[in-house]
């Protein structure tokens, strides 16, 4: 059967299972949306407010299923403005396939109007990248593009089509997915090094990662622990691969991860780091990892090994092909003793902050949301101190369910990000936390939201103030604060219901009680602005290049 490449495009979204795609169009992609539009009802288009939307919306939607996302941009700045939201997906192995439109393959090359390199320019960015010039290698294209966003260690992949192709005509062949490329097989001897190793340890502490949330193996990481008897500490993406109410779950590490769990890293005379790449802000000073304890790092992506922390030993491979073996071939020992010591830093650093005098807290903000959310109810955040409070004291019980830009620390993924996810979890309630220095990055999308009529809460947590970098000015920086007042009089309850939803604003737990009642019983978007104090901060803090002695309690 004969189609243009337009037609190619759509049919092979269809063929791979795509129903839901972001973006916004524009002269280089009027062939696609010609041919979406004569697809009604097979693929749905959410438009956007700003290309960078629809990428971290896709981002979204994919973090929140394990599905590939796909954002749709024109040339030029359609498809630069993907970028942020391209690089926020790579950093955190979200898989996503961008497709942009260029100029005519006779124009490119010549300044033409709206031409911009954009393989080129996201090539750091992206897994991989295409640039079809040639509509009998379309199909063929697009099907390795999702391949390749999916297999492995997931990510995104930009596929160029230039104007010429999508109009051009080829043989369609039903746009088939292609099978997964196959992991790398785990060395044998290796594994067995490893059992060895953890028999042979005290005190193991699994430090657990992503991985374990992008495999959708969270059950193995509870046989695993619960088999060698070792405490967890999860890492910012890893949050919700273990139930928090787990005895053996410790919480997040890292720098301002809680106490209890680095305190325990710091004890552990093992160390098994699984589906984790050692980021900076996860370790503090690496040099410190091998004077307390030995190391096995295991992860599906062998350029992670030895990168960050040179391990005692290492095992490039699939989880999911991995930890049967290890929890069938571990022996039980009796690790009651290390595990009791978890269990009494747990209990000893517990702590129950912001309760006082009836002012809003951002642990009492957190708190009284997690009391009208279920379990499976996805949290997506922004980035700053907000991202922090809401890791530290949420509370998550599944994976998928805790939504952050991690790696790029993305200011502003947040309403993008539970747009996609919202939709792709069959328009359920979503939960926004941002605060104001992040929700005006994007606060656009808002718009989006109400156009759509998603269940979206949006949680600003408002100290008009830059947080997270003042915070570091007052604690580095002499407490010279050098642009991170805002000093802005958005009026966000008038801004909600201008852009069509709802809007509330409290300034004490009484207050934030009835808003929360009202947020959850409508029916359209919603926005709370939750004033707090400028001088809220973020603790326990670790500082840059430190270890778990430096770290600031508060």
């Amino acid at each position: 059967m004969q189609l243009n490449g337009a037609a190619i495009t759509i049919e092979t979204l269809i063929g791979h299972g795509v129903t839901d795609v972001f973006g916004i169009p524009g002269g280089s992609v009027l062939n696609l949306y010609d041919e979406l539009a004569k697809r009604t009802g097979r693929v749905t288009h959410y438009l956007t407010c700003h290309e960078q939307g629809a990428a971290h919306a896709a981002d979204g939607y994919a973090r929140s299923t394990g599905r590939t996302g796909v954002a749709i941009a024109t040339s030029g700045p359609g498809a630069t403005n993907l970028v942020t939201g391209i690089a926020t997906a790579y950093l955190d192995s979200s898989p996503l396939v961008a497709i942009t439109g260029n100029v005519p393959t006779p124009l490119m090359g010549k300044d033409s109007f709206q031409e911009v390199d954009i393989t080129g320019i996201s090539m750091p960015i992206t897994k991989h990248g295409f640039l079809v010039k040639d509509i009998n290698y379309l199909e063929k294209t697009l099907a390795e593009a999702f391949r390749i966003a999916r297999s492995g260690r997931p990510g995104p992949v930009v596929v160029d089509i230039p104007k010429d192709v999508q109009v051009a005509e080829a043989e369609f062949f039903g746009g088939s997915p292609l099978p997964d490329l196959p992991p790398n097989e785990a060395d044998a001897d290796k594994l067995q090094a490893i059992v060895d190793m953890v028999d042979a340890a005290k005190r193991p502490f699994i430090y657990a990662g992503g991985g374990f949330v992008l495999s959708d193996t969270s059950d193995l990481l509870r046989q695993f622990a619960e088999k060698i008897q070792a405490p967890v500490g999860l890492s910012l993406m890893g949050l919700g691969a273990l139930d928090c109410q787990h005895p053996l779950y410790l919480g997040m590490t890292g720098m301002h991860g809680l106490p209890e769990a680095t305190q325990a890293q710091a004890e552990a005379d093992l160390i098994v780091a699984i589906g984790v790449r050692f980021s900076d802000r996860a370790t503090g000073n690496t040099s410190t990892y091998k004077e307390r304890a030995k190391v096995i790092h295991i992860d599906i992506d062998d350029a992670e090994i030895d990168k960050n922390v040179t391990a005692d030993l290492s095992l490039q491979g699939d989880i999911r092909d991995i930890l049967p073996i290890l929890i069938d071939s571990c022996q039980p020992v009796d690790r009651s003793e290390w595990v009791s010591r978890a269990l009494d830093l747990k209990e000893a650093m517990r702590d129950e902050p912001g309760k006082a005098n009836g002012e809003l807290s951002p642990q009492a903000i957190v708190r009284a949301v997690r009391g009208l959310t279920q379990d499976d109810t996805v949290i997506v955040t922004d980035v700053g101190q907000h991202q922090m409070w809401v890791a530290q004291y949420y509370g998550f019980r599944q994976p998928r369910t805790f939504l952050s830009s991690g790696g790029l620390g993305t200011m502003g993924f947040g309403m993008g990000g539970a747009i996609g996810a919202c939709i792709a979890r069959g328009k359920k309630r979503t939960v926004l936390f941002t605060s104001d220095g992040s929700f005006h990055m994007n606060m656009n999308e808002f718009a989006t939201a109400v156009r759509f009529n998603l269940p979206i809460v949006v949680v600003v947590i408002d100290n008009s103030v830059l947080g997270m970098v003042r915070q570091w000015q007052r604690l580095f920086y002499s407490g010279r604060y050098a642009e991170t007042t805002l000093d802005r009089p958005t009026d966000y309850v008038k801004l909600a219901e201008a852009l069509g939803g709802a809007g509330f604003k409290a300034t004490s737990t009484a207050d934030l009680e009835q808003c929360l009642k009202e947020a959850f019983s409508a029916d359209c978007p919603v926005l709370i602005d939750c004033v707090i104090d400028s001088d809220f901060s973020v603790y326990p803090i670790i500082p840059p290049g430190g270890t778990f002695n430096d770290m600031i309690i508060g």
